[in-house]
């Protein structure tokens, strides 16, 4: 390399979006029709909007911690008096908003307490007391107002993530329990033990069984399961003919909406237009009198930015991805000068972990469910899931595949997706799609226990080539720890070989690059994903193989002041148009040098900060979030909701 380090450049922020957005419909201290939202972002922290219900405009709150308090994933307004409660990820803090005093802003009420990463629901007591649930261990908390106190409960199950409950007027507490074996808990308000009560989903792929978990008009609990319908009572299920409606403004249990529309004072109803946008301002009020007019109102809300989650070179040289939360396809041009965000591109809201072109269209991989999605730049905008729309929702392949982490296409023109599985499940898939014909297949578990994920066209062996992880779907616990390559023959369309080429402690191969002459650069690494599921630490490698002779070359560890044993790697290996192959760790970029694995740093990140321990969580101002691709002598890159570029040196 010649000259001194080149700088990161900021290119803008692509995608001003938000997420966990929920209308609360309520009433102010004096008896007026209130609409609260509350929305969740990056850039920013989660917000508070008090929105004027003649006008639209919208007062606008954030919370005191901008950093870490950033999605609103459980929230909840008094019914009895009105205040908005708002549990926060990812530092699981419950927060306050009472709109009777709006000069004290969003109140931080303290942490939720060890175990607990974000809150998956809050309810109110009779006695005003508030009932939280928690991920990732399952785990039941209470909270009382007036005092300011938690009791923490305890884990609702021992092996469980998700923990959703719901308390009764007659003070009957429950919770819906996720995600490996879905179940339904009962709780004593006293002691907080807690049993099953025999409700269960033992196949989340048997669409037939179901738990739909409510709090009733009559302020009681219901289930309504494959099992049966029944009320919740006593610590036991009382059957019954029939459901009552669901009670309005409470959350439906392990859904992340209300039961139905509540209504203000003065016959008022409020909700979003278009509210799958990830841009929602458009706001309609409508009275149950339907003799006054409804009004459609614009929200004045300022956003700060949404993560970038994927950057790939499109056409017409420009850059195309996805945000995170909200899942929006952007493009921007290569100098930053053009920034478009495209809006929504799927029904999976939340967000790519890949893309691709073929025939100058842009498709995308997206979680949840693994959807694939497709844009035709030259064509006018227009979403859905008709063959007419664009960009157009083309579906999934299976119902096991859920975080699609690689999306190539093939010497036909067919396009390969490398999935990990749904929530609790192991195994994930190889899926194949052909835009030609809209002909596909899914295959699982092609070997054991494993989930592809990156994957690499092999022109010479007319085979896919693919890097194989230990992924598990959330909540479930791997299988084993030792990885591998696979080979797959796309004309017989099954597995023509795995192995791992004897590499002790095989971590996942995040990424593949061609090297030139028939061999692969591969980087093995775990990301903290696994290591929550119960993996070891391994830290990241550089291997050379030769997927012909199936044979490794060389292999060695990436020097430790590159980056964290928790970087992930996917998509972080590029290569540059003279066929040089480039990498990245959280913290360096840095070139391998030909024929070997050996590395040369050429960018730092100056002061690296300690994770976090989530992966969602920026590692520090400049950290190397995401790993975009080479163009003529640039290096894209994403720092949280900023796209960023290097020029790379010049090689000697």
């Amino acid at each position: 390399m010649t000259g001194e380090m080149p700088a990161a450049r900021d290119l803008g922020t692509p995608v001003k979006g938000v997420n966990w957005v929920r209308l609360h419909a309520g009433s102010t201290a004096t008896g007026e029709a209130s609409l609260l939202v509350t929305m969740g972002q990056n850039n920013g922290g989660l917000i508070v909007l008090d929105v004027d219900l003649e006008t639209g405009h919208c007062s606008q709150y954030s919370v005191s911690n901008r950093k870490n308090s950033t999605f609103p994933t459980a929230t909840f307004r008094s019914l009895q008096t009105g205040i908005l409660y708002i549990g926060s990820a990812w530092d699981a803090h419950l927060h306050r908003f009472d709109p009777a005093h709006p000069e004290r802003g969003v109140e931080d009420l303290g942490s939720l307490g060890e175990g607990s990463t974000f809150p998956t629901g809050v309810n109110e007591a009779p006695d005003g007391s508030l009932w939280i649930g928690t991920a990732p261990e399952a785990r039941l908390i209470k909270y009382e107002p007036s005092s300011g106190e938690f009791t923490h409960l305890g884990r609702m199950h021992d092996d469980e993530v998700y923990l959703y409950p719901l308390v009764g007027d007659d003070y009957t507490v429950a919770a819906l329990v996720r995600v490996v074996r879905p179940h339904m808990v009962m709780v004593d308000p006293v002691t907080g033990e807690h049993r099953e009560v025999g409700i269960e989903i033992t196949d989340s792929t048997d669409d037939s069984q179901f738990i739909r978990f409510f709090k009733g008009v009559d302020r009681r609990l219901y289930v309504s399961s494959h099992t049966g319908d029944y009320m919740l009572r006593d610590l036991t299920l009382m059957p019954v003919e029939h459901l009552p409606d669901p009670m309005p403004g409470i959350h439906a249990a392990g859904e992340h909406r209300y039961q139905a529309t509540f209504t203000m004072p003065g016959g008022w109803q409020a909700k979003l237009v278009n509210d799958r946008s990830g841009t929602p301002r458009d706001l309609l009020v409508t009275n149950v009198n339907p003799r006054i007019a409804s009004r459609r109102l614009q929200m004045d809300w300022v956003g700060g930015g949404s993560n970038v989650h994927v950057i790939e070179e499109g056409p017409g040289g420009m850059l195309y991805g996805s945000s995170y939360l909200p899942n929006h396809l952007y493009r921007s041009s290569l100098d930053g000068t053009v920034s478009e965000d495209l809006g929504q591109h799927s029904i999976a809201r939340g967000q790519a972990y890949s893309a691709t072109t073929i025939d100058n269209k842009v498709y995308l991989a997206s979680y949840p469910q693994a959807r694939l999605s497709v844009y035709d730049p030259g064509r006018p905008i227009k979403f859905g899931t008709e063959a007419s729309d664009n960009p157009r929702d083309l579906g999934r392949f299976d119902k096991v595949g859920y975080r699609p982490n690689a999306l190539i296409a093939s010497a036909d023109g067919k396009l390969w997706m490398g999935s990990g599985p749904d929530y609790g499940l192991i195994g994930g898939t190889l899926a194949w799609y052909d835009p030609a014909t809209e002909e596909s297949n899914s295959h699982r578990a092609i070997v054991p226990d494993m989930s592809p994920t990156s994957l690499l066209w092999l022109d010479d062996l007319k085979q896919v080539l693919v890097g194989l992880s230990i992924e598990v779907g959330t909540g479930a616990e791997v299988q084993r720890f030792d990885a591998g390559w696979a080979l797959w023959d796309p004309v017989a369309d099954e597995l023509a070989w795995w192995g791992d080429l004897g590499v002790d402690d095989m971590a996942d191969v995040t990424s593949l690059a061609p090297a030139g002459e028939g061999l692969v650069y591969a980087l093995i690494g775990r990301g903290d994903h696994l290591l929550t599921a119960g993996a070891p630490p391994i830290g990241p490698r550089l291997a050379l193989i030769d997927p012909a002779k199936r044979e490794l070359v060389s292999i060695a560890w990436l020097p430790e002041e590159f980056g964290a044993l928790s970087w992930h790697g996917h998509h972080s290996l590029r290569v540059a148009p003279n066929g040089d192959v480039y990498g990245a760790t959280a913290y360096a970029i840095f070139r391998i040098i030909p024929g070997t694995c050996e590395v040369e740093r050429i960018w730092q990140v100056d002061e690296p900060e300690p994770r976090l321990g989530v992966w969602m969580t920026s590692l520090s101002p400049n950290s190397i979030d995401l790993v975009g691709p080479i163009v003529g002598n640039e290096m894209f890159f994403a720092t949280g909701w900023r796209l960023r570029a290097i020029t790379l040196p010049k090689v000697d």
